[in-house]
Protein backbone atom coordinates (compact mmCIF):
# COMPACT_ATOMS: atom_id res chain seq x y z
CA UNK A 1 0.00 0.00 0.00
CA UNK A 2 1.28 3.34 -0.80
CA UNK A 3 2.00 6.00 1.46
CA UNK A 4 0.27 9.24 1.49
CA UNK A 5 3.39 10.84 0.61
CA UNK A 6 3.79 8.54 -2.34
CA UNK A 7 -0.07 9.38 -3.47
CA UNK A 8 0.30 12.97 -3.38
CA UNK A 9 4.03 12.55 -5.34
CA UNK A 10 1.49 10.88 -8.02
CA UNK A 11 -1.01 13.08 -7.84
CA UNK A 12 1.08 16.15 -8.22
CA UNK A 13 2.78 14.21 -11.87
CA UNK A 14 -0.74 14.05 -13.02
CA UNK A 15 -1.19 17.58 -12.41
CA UNK A 16 2.08 18.47 -14.04
CA UNK A 17 0.76 16.40 -17.13
CA UNK A 18 -2.37 18.63 -17.45
CA UNK A 19 -0.70 21.87 -17.16
CA UNK A 20 1.70 20.77 -20.26
CA UNK A 21 -1.29 19.85 -21.82
CA UNK A 22 -2.33 23.80 -21.93
CA UNK A 23 -5.11 22.54 -19.18
CA UNK A 24 -5.88 24.86 -15.81
CA UNK A 25 -6.43 21.59 -13.02
CA UNK A 26 -8.42 24.10 -11.57
CA UNK A 27 -10.71 26.49 -13.80
CA UNK A 28 -13.01 29.21 -12.56
CA UNK A 29 -15.61 28.04 -15.39
CA UNK A 30 -18.13 25.09 -15.32
CA UNK A 31 -20.51 24.12 -18.01
CA UNK A 32 -22.66 22.26 -16.00
CA UNK A 33 -26.26 22.19 -16.93
CA UNK A 34 -28.27 20.20 -14.34
CA UNK A 35 -27.11 19.26 -10.87
CA UNK A 36 -27.33 15.41 -10.02
CA UNK A 37 -30.39 15.50 -8.18
CA UNK A 38 -32.35 17.66 -11.12
CA UNK A 39 -30.91 14.82 -14.21
CA UNK A 40 -32.64 11.76 -11.80
CA UNK A 41 -35.75 13.87 -11.27
CA UNK A 42 -35.78 15.00 -14.85
CA UNK A 43 -34.30 11.56 -16.16
CA UNK A 44 -37.14 10.44 -18.33
CA UNK A 45 -37.34 13.30 -20.21
CA UNK A 46 -34.19 13.57 -21.28
CA UNK A 47 -33.53 10.01 -21.49
CA UNK A 48 -36.50 10.27 -23.74
CA UNK A 49 -35.63 13.07 -25.36
CA UNK A 50 -31.93 12.22 -26.01
CA UNK A 51 -30.66 15.32 -24.43
CA UNK A 52 -26.85 15.83 -24.52
CA UNK A 53 -26.33 17.49 -21.30
CA UNK A 54 -22.88 18.32 -18.95
CA UNK A 55 -23.54 17.01 -15.31
CA UNK A 56 -20.36 17.59 -12.69
CA UNK A 57 -19.06 15.68 -9.08
CA UNK A 58 -16.89 14.57 -7.12
CA UNK A 59 -15.95 11.26 -8.19
CA UNK A 60 -16.47 8.57 -5.60
CA UNK A 61 -15.75 5.39 -7.23
CA UNK A 62 -14.20 4.22 -10.67
CA UNK A 63 -14.77 0.73 -11.56
CA UNK A 64 -13.74 -1.36 -14.55
CA UNK A 65 -10.60 -0.38 -17.31
CA UNK A 66 -9.61 -0.50 -20.71
CA UNK A 67 -12.61 0.16 -23.06
CA UNK A 68 -15.32 0.47 -20.59
CA UNK A 69 -15.29 2.41 -17.69
CA UNK A 70 -18.18 3.41 -14.64
CA UNK A 71 -17.62 6.34 -12.77
CA UNK A 72 -19.89 7.51 -9.61
CA UNK A 73 -20.45 11.44 -9.62
CA UNK A 74 -21.56 13.01 -6.54
CA UNK A 75 -22.40 16.51 -5.70
CA UNK A 76 -23.77 17.00 -2.62
CA UNK A 77 -27.53 17.13 -4.26
CA UNK A 78 -26.83 13.61 -4.91
CA UNK A 79 -25.08 10.37 -6.34
CA UNK A 80 -24.94 9.46 -10.61
CA UNK A 81 -23.75 7.06 -12.66
CA UNK A 82 -21.21 7.79 -15.81
CA UNK A 83 -20.26 5.34 -18.66
CA UNK A 84 -17.02 5.99 -20.57
CA UNK A 85 -16.81 3.66 -23.59
CA UNK A 86 -13.74 4.04 -26.35
CA UNK A 87 -15.93 3.42 -29.56
CA UNK A 88 -18.04 6.41 -27.95
CA UNK A 89 -15.69 9.12 -26.57
CA UNK A 90 -12.27 7.79 -28.41
CA UNK A 91 -9.18 6.34 -27.70
CA UNK A 92 -7.54 9.93 -26.74
CA UNK A 93 -10.20 10.92 -24.35
CA UNK A 94 -10.39 7.56 -22.44
CA UNK A 95 -6.34 7.58 -22.61
CA UNK A 96 -6.16 10.40 -21.23
CA UNK A 97 -8.71 10.12 -18.58
CA UNK A 98 -6.87 7.01 -17.57
CA UNK A 99 -3.68 8.73 -17.17
CA UNK A 100 -4.53 12.00 -15.29
CA UNK A 101 -8.43 10.72 -13.00
CA UNK A 102 -8.24 9.99 -9.73
CA UNK A 103 -11.11 9.37 -6.82
CA UNK A 104 -11.65 12.42 -5.40
CA UNK A 105 -10.86 14.72 -8.50
CA UNK A 106 -14.02 16.89 -9.51
CA UNK A 107 -14.85 16.62 -13.11
CA UNK A 108 -17.63 17.11 -15.56
CA UNK A 109 -19.04 15.08 -18.14
CA UNK A 110 -20.77 15.56 -20.87
CA UNK A 111 -22.96 12.73 -22.91
CA UNK A 112 -26.83 11.27 -23.27
CA UNK A 113 -28.76 9.75 -20.61
CA UNK A 114 -29.89 6.60 -20.75
CA UNK A 115 -31.02 3.32 -18.24
CA UNK A 116 -28.42 0.09 -18.11
CA UNK A 117 -29.34 -3.26 -18.40
CA UNK A 118 -29.60 -3.78 -14.60
CA UNK A 119 -31.87 -0.24 -14.35
CA UNK A 120 -29.16 2.73 -13.69
CA UNK A 121 -29.89 5.72 -14.35
CA UNK A 122 -26.51 6.57 -16.79
CA UNK A 123 -24.67 9.39 -18.87
CA UNK A 124 -22.62 7.75 -21.83
CA UNK A 125 -19.98 10.06 -21.52
CA UNK A 126 -18.65 11.71 -24.72
CA UNK A 127 -16.17 14.34 -23.03
CA UNK A 128 -15.61 15.17 -19.84
CA UNK A 129 -12.81 18.35 -18.43
CA UNK A 130 -11.38 18.28 -15.03
CA UNK A 131 -12.47 20.91 -12.54
CA UNK A 132 -10.37 20.19 -9.71
CA UNK A 133 -7.34 18.07 -9.26
CA UNK A 134 -7.31 16.02 -5.67
CA UNK A 135 -3.74 15.83 -4.31
CA UNK A 136 -4.88 13.51 -1.89
CA UNK A 137 -7.12 10.56 -1.53
CA UNK A 138 -10.35 10.07 0.11
CA UNK A 139 -11.14 8.19 3.20
CA UNK A 140 -11.35 4.19 2.75
CA UNK A 141 -15.00 3.69 1.55
CA UNK A 142 -16.24 0.95 3.69
CA UNK A 143 -14.41 2.78 7.49
CA UNK A 144 -14.00 6.30 6.64
CA UNK A 145 -12.58 8.26 9.54
CA UNK A 146 -12.34 6.28 12.57
CA UNK A 147 -10.38 8.32 15.26
CA UNK A 148 -12.79 11.27 16.20
CA UNK A 149 -10.54 13.53 16.90
CA UNK A 150 -9.36 13.41 12.88
CA UNK A 151 -13.08 13.29 12.28
CA UNK A 152 -13.50 16.93 13.66
CA UNK A 153 -10.07 18.31 12.65
CA UNK A 154 -11.06 17.08 8.66
CA UNK A 155 -15.35 17.60 9.36
CA UNK A 156 -15.22 17.87 5.62
CA UNK A 157 -14.27 14.51 4.57
CA UNK A 158 -16.13 13.04 7.57
CA UNK A 159 -19.18 14.75 5.85
CA UNK A 160 -18.63 13.72 2.55
CA UNK A 161 -18.43 9.88 3.16
CA UNK A 162 -21.10 9.89 6.15
CA UNK A 163 -24.50 10.16 4.65
CA UNK A 164 -26.17 9.84 7.99
CA UNK A 165 -23.78 12.82 9.62
CA UNK A 166 -24.82 15.26 6.25
CA UNK A 167 -28.22 14.09 7.31
CA UNK A 168 -28.13 15.62 10.88
CA UNK A 169 -27.47 19.01 9.32
CA UNK A 170 -29.85 19.29 7.13
CA UNK A 171 -32.52 18.58 9.75
CA UNK A 172 -30.58 21.02 12.01
CA UNK A 173 -31.22 23.83 9.42
CA UNK A 174 -34.36 22.81 8.91
CA UNK A 175 -34.47 22.62 13.31
CA UNK A 176 -33.66 26.34 13.42
CA UNK A 177 -35.95 27.33 10.42
CA UNK A 178 -38.71 25.69 11.99
CA UNK A 179 -38.28 27.63 15.34
CA UNK A 180 -37.83 30.74 13.38
CA UNK A 181 -41.31 30.45 11.20
CA UNK A 182 -43.22 29.16 14.68
CA UNK A 183 -41.76 32.29 16.19
CA UNK A 184 -42.76 34.70 13.72
CA UNK A 185 -46.50 32.88 13.70
CA UNK A 186 -47.11 33.80 17.44
CA UNK A 187 -46.22 37.68 16.27
CA UNK A 188 -42.53 37.41 17.77
CA UNK A 189 -40.01 40.23 16.36
CA UNK A 190 -36.73 39.01 15.43
CA UNK A 191 -34.30 41.01 16.75
CA UNK A 192 -30.56 41.06 17.23
CA UNK A 193 -28.53 42.51 20.69
CA UNK A 194 -25.17 42.60 21.29
CA UNK A 195 -22.30 40.35 21.29
CA UNK A 196 -19.75 42.03 23.74
CA UNK A 197 -20.88 43.17 26.63
CA UNK A 198 -19.72 45.15 29.27
CA UNK A 199 -21.39 42.86 32.11
CA UNK A 200 -22.34 39.45 31.20
CA UNK A 201 -26.06 38.91 32.46
CA UNK A 202 -28.87 36.35 31.40
CA UNK A 203 -27.06 32.77 33.07
CA UNK A 204 -24.90 31.39 34.91
CA UNK A 205 -21.61 30.72 33.48
CA UNK A 206 -17.90 31.56 32.87
CA UNK A 207 -17.39 34.48 29.85
CA UNK A 208 -14.48 34.77 28.04
CA UNK A 209 -12.80 38.29 28.08
CA UNK A 210 -11.61 40.32 25.37
CA UNK A 211 -10.27 43.59 24.72
CA UNK A 212 -12.22 46.08 22.57
CA UNK A 213 -9.01 47.90 21.42
CA UNK A 214 -10.72 51.64 20.13
CA UNK A 215 -12.83 52.00 23.45
CA UNK A 216 -9.63 50.58 25.37
CA UNK A 217 -11.89 48.70 27.57
CA UNK A 218 -12.40 44.41 28.60
CA UNK A 219 -15.46 42.99 26.83
CA UNK A 220 -17.08 39.58 27.10
CA UNK A 221 -18.76 37.75 24.75
CA UNK A 222 -22.12 36.60 25.71
CA UNK A 223 -23.10 33.97 27.77
CA UNK A 224 -26.86 34.42 26.54
CA UNK A 225 -29.28 35.42 23.70
CA UNK A 226 -29.33 39.07 24.59
CA UNK A 227 -31.57 38.51 27.74
CA UNK A 228 -31.21 41.94 29.57
CA UNK A 229 -31.10 43.94 26.70
CA UNK A 230 -34.60 41.69 25.13
CA UNK A 231 -36.03 42.49 28.55
CA UNK A 232 -34.76 46.81 27.75
CA UNK A 233 -37.11 46.35 24.65
CA UNK A 234 -40.06 45.19 26.79
CA UNK A 235 -39.77 48.47 28.57
CA UNK A 236 -39.59 50.21 25.14
CA UNK A 237 -42.71 49.47 23.85
CA UNK A 238 -41.84 46.11 22.37
CA UNK A 239 -44.34 43.27 23.45
CA UNK A 240 -42.92 40.13 21.69
CA UNK A 241 -39.66 39.35 20.43
CA UNK A 242 -37.27 36.40 19.91
CA UNK A 243 -33.42 35.96 18.84
CA UNK A 244 -31.16 32.86 17.57
CA UNK A 245 -27.59 33.50 17.73
CA UNK A 246 -24.59 32.66 19.20
CA UNK A 247 -23.45 31.91 22.66
CA UNK A 248 -19.79 31.41 24.53
CA UNK A 249 -18.95 29.97 27.89
CA UNK A 250 -15.76 29.43 28.96
CA UNK A 251 -16.62 26.48 31.04
CA UNK A 252 -15.75 22.53 30.21
CA UNK A 253 -16.93 20.28 27.66
CA UNK A 254 -19.29 17.51 28.30
CA UNK A 255 -21.77 15.22 25.58
CA UNK A 256 -24.20 18.13 26.62
CA UNK A 257 -21.81 21.00 26.94
CA UNK A 258 -19.80 23.00 24.72
CA UNK A 259 -17.80 26.87 24.61
CA UNK A 260 -19.55 28.03 21.64
CA UNK A 261 -23.53 27.22 20.82
CA UNK A 262 -26.53 28.76 19.14
CA UNK A 263 -29.50 29.50 21.34
CA UNK A 264 -32.97 31.00 21.01
CA UNK A 265 -35.02 33.27 23.62
CA UNK A 266 -37.96 35.15 23.81
CA UNK A 267 -39.22 37.43 25.88
CA UNK A 268 -43.30 38.19 25.92
CA UNK A 269 -44.96 41.03 27.64
CA UNK A 270 -47.74 40.60 30.08
CA UNK A 271 -47.32 36.62 30.20
CA UNK A 272 -46.14 34.76 32.76
CA UNK A 273 -44.15 30.90 33.15
CA UNK A 274 -47.42 29.17 32.67
CA UNK A 275 -47.96 30.83 29.59
CA UNK A 276 -44.41 30.25 28.98
CA UNK A 277 -45.03 26.57 29.60
CA UNK A 278 -48.08 26.47 26.79
CA UNK A 279 -46.18 27.88 24.24
CA UNK A 280 -42.94 25.83 24.27
CA UNK A 281 -44.53 22.62 24.70
CA UNK A 282 -46.63 23.95 21.46
CA UNK A 283 -43.31 24.53 20.01
CA UNK A 284 -41.30 21.50 21.18
CA UNK A 285 -43.77 19.18 19.25
CA UNK A 286 -43.81 21.52 16.40
CA UNK A 287 -40.51 21.03 16.02
CA UNK A 288 -40.88 17.16 16.31
CA UNK A 289 -43.30 16.95 13.76
CA UNK A 290 -41.70 18.78 11.00
CA UNK A 291 -38.23 18.25 11.48
CA UNK A 292 -38.00 14.31 12.38
CA UNK A 293 -41.72 13.37 11.68
CA UNK A 294 -42.75 12.26 15.25
CA UNK A 295 -43.25 12.78 18.86
CA UNK A 296 -41.96 9.72 20.05
CA UNK A 297 -38.09 9.59 20.76
CA UNK A 298 -35.26 6.84 22.29
CA UNK A 299 -32.59 9.49 23.67
CA UNK A 300 -29.24 8.84 25.80
CA UNK A 301 -30.93 5.68 27.59
CA UNK A 302 -34.60 7.59 27.71
CA UNK A 303 -37.70 6.82 25.61
CA UNK A 304 -40.40 9.61 25.46
CA UNK A 305 -43.20 11.22 23.52
CA UNK A 306 -43.63 14.44 23.53
CA UNK A 307 -47.50 14.40 22.96
CA UNK A 308 -48.43 12.82 26.24
CA UNK A 309 -49.60 15.15 29.30
CA UNK A 310 -46.55 16.95 30.68
CA UNK A 311 -45.49 15.94 34.33
CA UNK A 312 -45.27 19.16 36.34
CA UNK A 313 -42.11 18.67 38.96
CA UNK A 314 -41.38 20.47 41.94
CA UNK A 315 -37.99 20.90 42.67
CA UNK A 316 -38.11 21.24 46.09
CA UNK A 317 -40.40 18.38 46.74
CA UNK A 318 -38.27 15.80 44.04
CA UNK A 319 -35.54 16.45 45.47
CA UNK A 320 -36.23 15.63 48.85
CA UNK A 321 -38.13 12.96 47.98
CA UNK A 322 -35.14 11.05 45.84
CA UNK A 323 -32.40 12.17 47.80
CA UNK A 324 -33.32 12.90 52.03
CA UNK A 325 -32.22 16.23 51.85
CA UNK A 326 -35.02 19.63 51.45
CA UNK A 327 -32.69 22.20 49.48
CA UNK A 328 -34.36 25.33 50.97
CA UNK A 329 -33.60 24.10 54.70
CA UNK A 330 -30.38 21.84 54.66
CA UNK A 331 -27.37 23.76 55.74
CA UNK A 332 -24.12 22.98 53.31
CA UNK A 333 -22.63 20.27 55.58
CA UNK A 334 -25.60 17.96 55.51
CA UNK A 335 -25.85 18.40 51.40
CA UNK A 336 -22.39 17.39 50.60
CA UNK A 337 -22.54 14.45 53.38
CA UNK A 338 -25.50 13.24 51.14
CA UNK A 339 -23.56 13.83 47.78
CA UNK A 340 -20.64 12.38 49.33
CA UNK A 341 -22.71 9.04 49.63
CA UNK A 342 -24.27 9.26 46.58
CA UNK A 343 -20.96 9.71 45.27
CA UNK A 344 -21.74 12.69 43.23
CA UNK A 345 -18.89 14.84 41.99
CA UNK A 346 -19.57 18.40 42.86
CA UNK A 347 -18.18 22.25 42.03
CA UNK A 348 -18.06 24.46 45.32
CA UNK A 349 -19.48 24.27 48.68
CA UNK A 350 -21.50 27.18 48.42
CA UNK A 351 -25.06 26.60 49.03
CA UNK A 352 -26.14 27.33 45.10
CA UNK A 353 -24.01 25.22 43.76
CA UNK A 354 -24.94 22.23 46.23
CA UNK A 355 -28.22 22.66 45.49
CA UNK A 356 -28.00 22.37 41.56
CA UNK A 357 -25.50 18.89 41.83
CA UNK A 358 -28.42 17.40 44.27
CA UNK A 359 -31.04 18.50 41.28
CA UNK A 360 -28.49 16.84 38.61
CA UNK A 361 -28.54 13.65 40.33
CA UNK A 362 -32.31 13.50 40.46
CA UNK A 363 -32.80 14.53 37.13
CA UNK A 364 -30.69 11.67 35.38
CA UNK A 365 -33.82 8.98 36.53
CA UNK A 366 -36.39 11.32 34.72
CA UNK A 367 -37.13 10.81 30.89
CA UNK A 368 -40.04 12.99 30.77
CA UNK A 369 -41.24 15.27 28.98
CA UNK A 370 -42.12 17.34 32.16
CA UNK A 371 -41.70 20.58 33.59
CA UNK A 372 -39.62 21.25 36.34
CA UNK A 373 -41.35 24.61 38.49
CA UNK A 374 -40.50 26.38 41.87
CA UNK A 375 -36.83 26.78 41.67
CA UNK A 376 -35.41 28.04 44.76
CA UNK A 377 -34.86 31.48 44.48
CA UNK A 378 -31.08 31.11 45.25
CA UNK A 379 -30.45 29.64 41.83
CA UNK A 380 -32.71 31.68 40.10
CA UNK A 381 -31.79 35.16 40.51
CA UNK A 382 -33.62 36.77 37.27
CA UNK A 383 -37.09 35.04 38.34
CA UNK A 384 -40.27 36.39 40.00
CA UNK A 385 -40.78 35.00 43.94
CA UNK A 386 -43.28 32.48 44.02
CA UNK A 387 -45.68 34.81 46.60
CA UNK A 388 -47.13 31.92 47.59
CA UNK A 389 -44.21 29.35 48.33
CA UNK A 390 -41.48 31.38 50.15
CA UNK A 391 -37.99 31.36 48.82
CA UNK A 392 -38.73 29.68 45.29
CA UNK A 393 -39.55 31.41 42.34
CA UNK A 394 -41.75 30.91 38.78
CA UNK A 395 -39.02 29.47 36.68
CA UNK A 396 -39.55 26.46 34.43
CA UNK A 397 -37.32 24.02 32.66
CA UNK A 398 -38.54 21.21 30.20
CA UNK A 399 -37.26 18.03 30.93
CA UNK A 400 -36.71 15.09 28.75
CA UNK A 401 -33.78 12.42 28.82
CA UNK A 402 -32.86 13.17 31.89
CA UNK A 403 -31.89 16.63 31.31
CA UNK A 404 -33.05 20.31 30.48
CA UNK A 405 -33.57 21.47 27.41
CA UNK A 406 -34.62 25.10 27.98
CA UNK A 407 -34.88 28.03 31.15
CA UNK A 408 -37.56 30.42 31.55
CA UNK A 409 -39.15 32.58 33.74
CA UNK A 410 -41.75 34.92 34.93
CA UNK A 411 -39.31 37.64 34.33
CA UNK A 412 -38.25 39.59 37.55
CA UNK A 413 -39.38 43.04 37.25
CA UNK A 414 -38.71 44.70 40.69
CA UNK A 415 -35.79 46.74 40.79
CA UNK A 416 -35.07 46.98 44.30
CA UNK A 417 -35.27 42.93 44.54
CA UNK A 418 -33.26 42.66 41.41
CA UNK A 419 -30.66 44.75 43.07
CA UNK A 420 -30.45 42.55 45.94
CA UNK A 421 -29.98 39.53 43.90
CA UNK A 422 -27.59 41.13 42.26
CA UNK A 423 -25.52 41.91 44.93
CA UNK A 424 -26.25 38.00 46.70
CA UNK A 425 -24.66 37.20 43.01
CA UNK A 426 -21.38 39.06 43.98
CA UNK A 427 -20.36 38.17 47.30
CA UNK A 428 -20.52 34.65 45.22
CA UNK A 429 -17.79 36.36 42.89
CA UNK A 430 -15.84 37.72 45.85
CA UNK A 431 -15.80 34.08 47.01
CA UNK A 432 -14.39 32.90 43.96
CA UNK A 433 -17.71 31.64 42.25
CA UNK A 434 -16.94 32.25 38.25
CA UNK A 435 -20.28 31.59 36.92
CA UNK A 436 -22.24 34.37 39.05
CA UNK A 437 -23.87 36.87 37.82
CA UNK A 438 -22.32 40.34 37.39
CA UNK A 439 -23.71 43.68 38.82
CA UNK A 440 -25.74 45.65 35.77
CA UNK A 441 -26.25 49.02 36.76
CA UNK A 442 -27.81 49.79 33.71
CA UNK A 443 -30.39 47.51 34.17
CA UNK A 444 -31.70 48.22 37.38
CA UNK A 445 -31.80 51.93 36.15
CA UNK A 446 -34.07 50.27 33.11
CA UNK A 447 -36.31 48.30 35.92
CA UNK A 448 -36.62 51.45 37.62
CA UNK A 449 -38.06 53.08 34.47
CA UNK A 450 -40.80 49.79 34.78
CA UNK A 451 -40.41 47.00 32.48
CA UNK A 452 -43.99 45.21 32.51
CA UNK A 453 -44.72 41.68 33.65
CA UNK A 454 -42.79 39.40 31.00
CA UNK A 455 -42.47 36.04 30.27
CA UNK A 456 -38.72 34.74 29.15
CA UNK A 457 -37.48 32.03 27.94
CA UNK A 458 -34.58 30.17 25.77
CA UNK A 459 -33.38 26.71 24.65
CA UNK A 460 -30.57 26.05 22.50
CA UNK A 461 -29.13 23.09 20.44
CA UNK A 462 -28.57 20.75 23.03
CA UNK A 463 -32.34 20.08 22.17
CA UNK A 464 -31.38 19.16 18.76
CA UNK A 465 -28.70 16.78 20.29
CA UNK A 466 -31.60 15.05 22.33
CA UNK A 467 -33.66 14.29 19.29
CA UNK A 468 -30.89 12.82 17.37
CA UNK A 469 -29.53 10.82 20.46
CA UNK A 470 -25.85 12.40 19.72
CA UNK A 471 -23.82 14.38 21.70
CA UNK A 472 -23.93 18.21 21.81
CA UNK A 473 -19.92 18.07 20.05
CA UNK A 474 -21.55 15.32 16.91
CA UNK A 475 -24.21 18.11 15.61
CA UNK A 476 -21.57 20.91 15.51
CA UNK A 477 -20.01 20.97 11.99
CA UNK A 478 -16.87 22.30 13.20
CA UNK A 479 -16.50 22.28 16.60
CA UNK A 480 -13.34 23.98 18.13
CA UNK A 481 -9.73 22.06 17.79
CA UNK A 482 -6.46 22.65 19.47
CA UNK A 483 -3.95 23.16 16.30
CA UNK A 484 -2.11 20.48 15.56
CA UNK A 485 1.05 20.01 16.24
CA UNK A 486 3.44 19.56 13.08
Amino acid sequence: MSSIDEIRDSRIQKLEILKKRGLNPYPAESYRELSLKEAIEDFENLEKNKDVKWIAGRIMSIRGQGAIIFVTLYDGTASFQGLLKKDVIGDEKLNFWNEVVDIGDFVEIQGKFFTTKRGEKTLEVTDWHMLSKSLRPLPEKWHGLVDIEERFRKRYLDILMNGELKDIFEKKAKFWDTVREFMKSKGFLEVETPTLETTTGGAEATPFKTHHNDFDLDVYLRISIGELWQKRLMAGGFSKTFEIGRAYRNEGSSPEHTQEFTNMEFYWSYANYKDGMKLVRELYIEIAEKVFGTTKFTSHGHEFDLSNEWEIIDYVKKVEEMTGINVLTSNEKDMMNKLDELKVKYDGTNKERLTDSLWKYCRKQISGPAFLINHPTLIAPLSKTNEDIPMTTQRFQPIIAGSEVGNGYSELNDPIDQKERFIAQQKLIVEGDTEAMMMDNEFIEMLEHGMPPTCGFGFGERLFAFFVDKPLRETQMFPLMRPKSE
